[in-house]
């Protein structure tokens, strides 16, 4: 087995997790229910490669993610640092408090579980009362799943609202001296300012070290970080360290952004603040991955991705759902189980880890490191239908300045399809899902130099927490219907029960316009002479020969993915 050790850094970076993470808890109680869907109960996946196996304080067998979270501190909502499956114990120490100065405290009121969350914590107190001897309880939740669905669609305020998976006491780390309600944490120079590896930085590695020596044979960390404000560099601090001390394992660092996080009135210097955030940290971030994903659309809704879904940008909620399903699908080949020839026969094919899809998409070729990420959310049935749309036409990009039109012949591409449908709701074979992508490829008028394809019969399972956020024309098992409904109200988990998906990285020239737009605004407003944030970029204790090194290495990423410029041979 290849374990994946995941880490999250950032508020927006934990609301993609959460729902990453309820997949994964959806698709293990679906495998155990005797009732559900035969699909979810053979899925040749092994959830190992995500999760530890332990024991509580109790002694009770625990199973959790292997994860490293990181935010701001007041940023768990109702949730303990320590996780919800191990008791915190008191501290007793009775050391003598020698200070006779003046003392503040600074407290705020823990918050209330909503709905969703006071449901989960019925529902196990009810199954330890079971499990009691001679105990008879056939008491019901007072909640229906309809109160609870409408509860999270109003009232969602930190990512722990609509988690349901039970996290190690490890996991969960906040920055200390940093509280939430800090509005202005949004730059990288702030972030720089607040975090002192020196002071937190080694808890913080003591964590990731306690994941990474249970591993047998770690492939890789996947990585996400919300690089919109000063997580950046914190994760920039994290990463670096992370370089030294484990040169030899992989990170795909996926750079998250929240839609609709950033408003049109503001002032000059404000648009400069944001623009060369950007460029620092996706140079900073970048030095230390083998393969950055930029992921956030400035409107998601607005958004080809969004063709089938009803976005609301404001809601975090929302946004980071369709992300998470995306970067669950891109990891399902991560965790295949490993089959023989007769793979046609399985559930799944087309494995590799992490290391395979770093090599493959960043050292062949061009040896770029910048991919962009398409998602079908729901992915169109084999048969068509929907104007005939293939798998190809309807992968969209949620990576942001993208060209949409570049034809380019040396791109290289990993590709995940899962859960794909047939005809009339039949789940489509892995040999019909291969078939039909490898004649979408020969239709098409321009292809990759090469694409890696991953099946899995397993489609996205919708937890009872996912957003409502599917259109009318999405049916009970993501097909795509006709007859669409004008205003009718978006659909949630109790209409819409899994959903065949599409997702595919792709290292290609089309991410060439984002390289340029940051090197070009880091050369403006902060290297050029008088430029405008040069005072900001001090401010942010970046010198000269820094921004320099930044620069040069955009410009070589751009000039990676340029064509190369016709000469001529007269003198």
């Amino acid at each position: 087995m290849k374990e994946i050790v995941t880490v999250q850094v950032g508020d927006f970076a934990n609301f993609v997790g959460s729902h990453f993470w309820n997949f994964q808890d959806e698709m293990l109680g679906l495998a155990g229910d005797p009732s559900a869907d035969s699909v979810f109960k053979n899925q040749d996946l092994n959830m190992d490669v995500l999760y530890r196996t332990g024991e509580t304080q109790q002694g009770i067998p625990s199973y959790t993610p292997r994860l490293v979270s990181i935010n701001l501190r007041g940023s768990l909502g109702s949730m303990n640092s320590h996780g919800t499956l191990y008791t915190e114990v008191a501290s007793t120490s009775q050391d003598v408090v020698t200070w006779t100065g003046r003392v503040s405290t600074q407290a705020s009121q823990p918050f209330k579980r909503n709905l969703f969350l006071q449901r989960l914590y019925e529902e196990e107190e009810n199954s330890n009362i079971n499990e009691i001897p001679g105990s008879n309880n056939d008491s019901r939740t007072e909640y229906e799943d309809k109160d609870i669905i409408e509860c999270l669609e109003n009232d969602v305020q930190f990512w722990t609202d609509y988690s349901k998976v039970h996290y190690h006491p490890r996991s969960l780390y906040e920055l200390d001296r940093v509280w939430a309600n800090v509005d202005e944490f949004n730059n990288y120079g702030i972030g720089r300012d607040s975090f002192a590896w020196a002071a937190q930085g080694e808890e913080i590695s003591d964590r990731l070290r306690f994941f990474v020596e249970e591993c047998d044979h770690i492939q890789g960390f996947q990585f996400i970080v919300d690089d919109s404000g000063g997580f950046s560099a914190v994760a920039a601090e994290f990463l670096e360290n992370i370089v030294d001390e484990y040169t030899n394992i992989p990170v795909l660092l996926y750079a998250v952004q929240g839609s609709g996080s950033r408003t049109n009135l503001q002032s000059g210097k404000r648009t400069v603040s944001e623009v060369l955030h950007d460029s620092i940290s996706f140079s900073r971030l970048s030095s230390y991955c083998k393969l950055i994903v930029p992921v956030g659309l400035p409107s998601l809704s607005k958004s080809k991705a969004s063709r089938f879904l009803h976005i609301e940008d404001a809601k975090h909620f929302h946004s980071s759902a369709v992300y998470a399903a995306a970067l669950h699908s891109i990891s399902l080949p991560f965790r295949m189980v490993p089959v023989g020839p007769s793979a046609d026969a399985c559930s799944i094919s087309g494995a590799v880890d992490i290391h395979g899809v770093v090599q493959m998409l960043s050292r062949q070729g061009r040896q770029n490191m910048v991919s962009v990420l398409d998602v079908a959310m729901p992915a169109p049935s084999l048969t068509g239908g929907q104007n005939d749309l293939s798998l190809l036409e309807i992968l969209q990009p949620l990576t942001p300045q993208t060209d949409d039109d570049v034809e380019d012949l040396l791109a290289i591409e990993h590709m995940t399809v899962h859960g794909a449908l047939a005809s009339e709701g039949h789940r489509a074979s892995v040999s019909e899902v291969k078939d039909k992508v490898d004649g979408a490829f020969r239709c098409a008028s321009t292809r990759p130099m090469f694409c890696h394809l991953s099946v899995a019969l397993c489609p996205l399972p919708i937890p009872l927490s996912f957003p409502s956020i599917f259109g009318n024309s999405v049916g009970n098992q993501g097909e795509l219907v006709g007859g669409q409904t004008i205003n009718s109200s978006p659909k949630g988990s109790l209409e819409v029960h899994s959903v065949p998906m599409a997702a595919r990285l792709r290292s290609s020239s089309a991410v060439l316009p984002l390289l340029e737009n940051k090197l070009r605004n880091l050369q403006r407003f902060g290297i050029q002479r008088g430029a405008a944030g040069a005072e900001l970029l001090r401010s942010w204790s970046f010198g000269m020969e820094e921004l320099v090194e930044m620069e040069e290495m955009l410009s070589k990423m751009a000039a990676a993915l340029r064509p190369p410029q016709l000469t001529s041979d007269s003198d």
